[in-house]
């Protein structure tokens, strides 16, 4: 674990998170009193694809009278 002072990190900041490896931390001080730490966090991982439209044609069942009327409910239908 690097230590290095608050001054320090800014003026390099950018070169100490592009030197990091994984499971490298660097803390940072300010008047002797740790005030952050610099960790490596995992790659994210691949952005989710958006879904295609009309890519599921035909997978869904559609039966062709489902709207008719029941027939034990034809009496209460006139």
């Amino acid at each position: 674990m690097t230590t290095i002072t608050l001054t320090e990190a800014q003026a390099t900041l950018a070169e100490l998170i592009h030197r990091l490896t994984p499971g490298e931390e660097v803390v940072i001080v300010e008047n002797d009193r740790n005030v952050a730490k610099l960790i490596v966090t995992s790659p994210t991982s691949a952005p989710r694809k958006v879904p295609q439209l009309g890519t599921l044609r035909g997978t869904v069942l559609s039966m062709d009278h489902f709207d008719d009327p029941l027939k034990d409910f034809a009496e209460y239908m006139k």
